[in-house]
C-alpha cells in the first residue's frame, strides 16, 4: 500500500466563472492495481486566514496545506483518507467559506448558522467526488470491480464503512459550526447502516453527515461572537438523535493562549465555555453516546502566532482509550497526572494555567498540553 498526494482545483459551481477551492490530499492507493483503496476514515480540515510574511519558518510550513495533510496522517495512521481545504475566496488575508455558511459579512465571519440547503455537507460531498475525479489514472470514484466483489462476498464480517472526521482551524471553526447544525436537524430515521458500501466516500449529505464520528475545534475564534456555537437547541437535537439511533459522536475542543486568554476577544473564551458546558451537560443526559474532551496545549507559554501554527502539528487527535498511530505512539509523551486541586483550579483565575474551573473535569495530564477529559 502507498499513498497519492497531490492538490486540487475544485470549483463547486462549474457552469459560472467562480473561484475555486483549494484542496490538499493524501489518498490510500494500491501501486500494483492502480486503484485507490477503502480508507478506515476520511479527515476533512478546514484552514483559516492566511498568514503571510511572517518570516517564521514554523507558521509557513504549518500554513501549507500539504504540510498539514502529511501530519494528519502520522496522528490518524496510513488508513486514513486526509482532505484540507481552503477557502475559495479571501477578502485580504480574511477567509471566505461562502460555499459552506450562507449568511457571512465581506470579512467570513458568520451572520447565523442556519441548515436550509445544506450548504456544508453539500459542498463536502461536492469535494469529494470532483477531487476523485481529477486523480491521475482514475476516471471513477467507485470501488474496483475486484474489491466490489470481495465486499459483496464478506456477509459474515464485512469491513467497516469509512467514517468521516473533520477538524476546523482558527475560521475553519465556522465550516464545523455549521456542519453541527446540519447534524442536528438529520432526520431521525436515517441511520449508518443506510449507507451504500461501494464508495470511497459519502456520495450524499445525509451519508456524509450518518458518516461523522468527530468533530475537532482547533484553536479556533474570530474577531466577533460565531467562533463556538452556543445554542443550545443544536446540542439538545444532536444528544436525542444519538439517543433514538444508539449511536455515538465525539467533541475535541483544542485551545491555545493565544485564542483562550485573548483579553481583546473575551467572548471567544466565554463561547467556548458555554459550548463545553452544553456539551457536557447532554453527555451526562444520553448515557456517554455523546464524548467532549478539552486539551489545553503550551500551558505555561505567553500567547503567539506560532503556538496558534504549532497546535496543528502538537494536538492529539487520538480517542480517550488510546487509539494512536504507530507514528504517535513513538511520539506520546508519559506525563504526571495532576488532580482537580483547589491550587490547580486558582490557576484558572490567574489566568496562566490550565483550565480547571469545572467541577465536572475529572483530571488533566500535562507536559506542553492539558487534557480535560469527560
Amino acid at each position: 500500500m502507498d499513498r497519492w498526494t497531490g492538490c486540487f482545483k475544485v470549483s463547486l459551481n462549474p457552469s459560472k466563472a467562480a473561484p475555486s477551492l483549494k484542496v490538499a490530499a493524501s489518498l490510500m492507493f494500491s501501486p500494483s492495481s492502480r486503484t485507490l483503496m477503502m480508507p478506515s476514515v476520511n479527515a476533512v480540515f478546514f484552514s483559516g486566514d492566511k498568514v503571510q510574511g511572517t518570516g517564521n519558518p514554523v507558521i509557513e510550513r504549518l500554513s501549507d496545506a500539504r504540510n498539514i495533510a502529511e501530519l494528519l496522517v502520522e496522528k490518524l495512521g496510513c488508513s486514513a483518507n486526509v482532505w484540507v481545504v481552503e477557502a475559495s475566496t479571501y477578502n485580504g488575508p480574511f477567509a471566505v467559506y461562502k460555499e459552506f455558511i450562507q449568511s457571512l459579512t465581506s470579512r467570513g465571519e458568520p451572520k447565523r448558522y442556519d441548515p436550509s440547503g445544506w450548504p456544508a455537507s453539500s459542498a463536502i460531498v461536492a469535494i469529494f467526488s470532483r477531487c476523485f475525479e481529477q486523480v491521475p489514472g482514475f476516471t471513477s470514484s467507485n470501488l474496483s470491480e475486484q474489491e466490489r466483489e470481495n465486499l459483496h462476498t464478506r456477509t459474515i464480517s464485512p469491513s467497516p464503512l469509512p467514517k468521516t472526521i473533520i477538524l476546523g482551524f482558527s475560521k475553519g471553526g465556522t465550516v464545523v459550526n455549521q456542519l453541527v447544525t446540519e447534524f442536528s436537524h438529520l432526520k431521525a430515521s436515517l441511520q449508518f447502516s443506510d449507507r451504500r458500501q461501494d464508495h470511497l466516500y459519502p456520495i450524499s449529505k445525509d451519508e456524509l453527515l450518518l458518516s461523522i464520528s468527530e468533530f475537532h475545534y482547533v484553536d479556533v475564534g474570530l474577531n466577533s461572537a460565531g467562533a463556538y456555537l452556543t445554542d443550545r437547541s443544536v446540542i439538545k437535537k444532536i444528544a436525542e438523535r444519538l439517543l433514538l439511533n444508539n449511536a455515538s459522536v465525539r467533541f475535541v475542543i483544542h485551545g491555545t493562549p493565544r485564542q483562550w486568554f485573548d483579553h481583546h476577544r473575551p467572548w471567544i473564551r466565554k463561547e467556548k465555555d458555554m459550548l463545553v458546558q452544553m456539551l457536557k451537560d447532554e453527555a451526562h443526559r444520553c448515557e456517554g453516546k455523546l464524548k467532549v474532551a478539552e486539551r489545553f496545549y503550551f500551558v505555561n507559554s505567553l500567547p503567539s502566532l506560532q503556538m496558534h501554527f504549532e497546535i496543528i502539528q502538537v494536538m492529539d487527535i487520538a480517542s480517550p482509550c488510546g487509539n494512536f498511530s504507530p507514528k504517535e505512539k513513538e511520539k506520546k509523551i508519559k506525563s504526571p497526572r495532576l488532580c482537580d486541586t483547589d491550587e490547580n483550579k486558582a490557576l484558572l483565575n490567574q489566568g496562566t494555567g490550565v483550565l480547571l474551573a469545572s467541577s465536572l473535569i475529572q483530571h488533566v495530564t500535562w507536559s506542553s498540553v492539558g487534557f480535560l477529559e469527560s
